[in-house]
C-alpha cells in the first residue's frame, strides 16, 4: 500500500480543490446542496458509455457477481452490468493507513478520463455503497471494462505454451504503446510489472491497477520527490533506483519497470533471486540487472538487439533512458525483422 499523497499529486489544479473526500465523495466535483454526486453518461440503447466515466454505480442494474481475484489491494469481481460483461474491483480499506487506502482509491481514478486500447477502461467508481453490497473492509467500488483474468504473470509463468520472439515483442509494443498514451498525459504508473498488464482473448495488453500512480504537475518532471511520494511506487524488483534513492519523479521510471518486464518476457525467469534488502541496496549501490549475457532468449540477432535496448531501458539514470516514445520505433523495428 503505498503512503500518504497529497490529493494535488492525484488531480488535476482545476478540480482538486473543490475535492470533498468524504463518504460519498468524487473527485469530479461538489455536488450543490448536498446532493448525489453525478456526471452526465451517455448510455445509447442502454449500454455502458465508451467516452465518459460516472461516480454514480447504478446498483440494481449489477447482476451475476462472481469472483474472479483478490490481493493487498482488494477483491475483483466479473458482473454484468447495464448489458455488459464489467469487472468490479473493490478497494480494501487498510486500518492502519486509512488516509492511505482514501489516496490509493483515488490514484486508481488517474487515468479513469483516458481512452486508450491498451489501457483498462473505467466505467463508474464510487465510494458510496449501500447496505447490501456494503463491506467494511472496502473504501469504494470500481467498475472497469473486464478485460479477462489472465495477465502477463500467467502467460510468463503459468502456462507451457511457447512464447516466441514475435509473441513477446508484440506484447511489449501493446505495454509502450500505452505508456506513451499515459506519459502523454503526464500520469505515471509506478507500477509496471507482468501482474499489472491484463491479457485479452484478443491477446492484447492492456495496463491495469493505477493504484500506485501520480499524475504530475506540469514542469515537475524530474523533480525530487516530496517526502509524501518517498515510498510510492510497487514492487521492488521493478522499482526505478532514483525511486529507491528518493532522487526524482519522472515517467522514466515506467521505462525502467518497462525494461525488468521485458526481460522477464523474454526469458521467463525471475529477474532476481536473494534477500530484498540486498537486492534494493545492489540495484542502487552496484549496478544490479537482470543477466542478460548467455540467457536463451538473446541469442538471436533480434535478441541481441533487445537485450541493447534493456540496457538503455534500465539504465541507473533516468535521463539515459528513452521514453515510451522513442521505444516504439525500436520495437516495432524489432517486430518487422526476419
Amino acid at each position: 500500500m503505498p503512503s500518504p499523497i497529497p490529493v494535488s499529486r492525484l488531480l488535476p489544479r482545476d478540480i482538486y480543490p473543490s475535492v470533498d473526500i468524504g463518504t460519498c465523495s468524487s473527485p469530479l466535483a461538489k455536488p450543490p446542496h448536498g446532493s448525489t454526486l453525478q456526471v452526465p453518461v451517455q448510455r445509447p440503447h442502454g449500454r455502458v458509455a465508451s467516452r465518459l466515466w460516472s461516480s454514480v454505480i447504478h446498483w440494481k442494474e449489477l447482476r451475476s457477481v462472481e469472483p474472479v481475484g483478490s490481493g493487498g489491494f482488494g477483491s475483483v469481481y466479473r458482473a454484468e452490468y447495464l448489458g455488459e460483461t464489467v469487472a468490479l474491483k473493490r478497494v480494501k480499506k487498510c486500518t492502519k493507513n486509512k488516509l492511505a487506502s482514501r489516496q490509493s482509491f483515488w490514484a486508481e481514478l488517474n487515468a479513469a478520463h483516458l481512452r486508450h486500447s491498451n489501457i483498462v477502461r473505467v466505467i463508474a467508481a464510487t465510494t458510496c455503497v449501500p447496505a447490501d453490497f456494503g463491506d467494511e473492509s472496502s473504501i469504494g467500488t470500481i467498475l472497469m471494462e473486464f478485460v479477462g483474468s489472465r495477465n502477463l504473470q500467467h502467460v510468463i509463468y503459468g502456462c507451457t505454451e511457447p512464447l516466441g520472439e514475435d509473441r513477446w515483442l508484440r506484447y511489449a509494443t501493446d505495454m509502450a504503446r500505452g505508456l506513451r498514451f499515459l506519459h502523454s498525459h503526464r500520469v505515471v504508473h509506478l507500477d509496471i510489472k507482468p501482474a499489472n498488464v491484463l491479457v485479452s482473448a484478443q491477446d492484447v495488453c492492456k495496463i491495469a491497477d493505477f493504484g500506485c500512480s501520480v499524475k504530475l504537475d506540469r514542469g515537475c518532471e524530474g523533480s525530487a520527490i516530496s517526502p509524501h511520494l518517498s515510498h510510492v511506487g510497487g514492487t521492488y524488483t521493478h522499482r526505478a533506483p532514483e525511486l529507491l534513492k528518493g532522487e526524482g519523479l519522472s515517467p522514466k521510471a515506467d521505462i525502467f519497470s518497462f525494461g525488468i518486464t521485458l526481460w522477464q518476457l523474454v526469458t521467463r525467469e525471475q529477474p532476481y533471486t536473494g534477500d530484498r534488502q540486498h537486492v534494493l541496496y545492489a540495484v542502487v549501490a552496484h549496478n544490479l540487472r537482470p543477466r542478460v549475457q548467455e540467457q536463451p532468449g538473446f541469442g538471436s540477432e533480434r535478441g541481441r538487439r533487445c537485450g541493447a535496448l534493456l540496457s538503455r531501458c534500465w539504465s541507473a539514470e533516468g535521463r539515459c533512458r528513452p521514453s515510451a516514445d522513442e521505444l516504439l520505433p525500436h520495437l516495432e523495428l524489432l517486430r518487422s525483422q526476419v
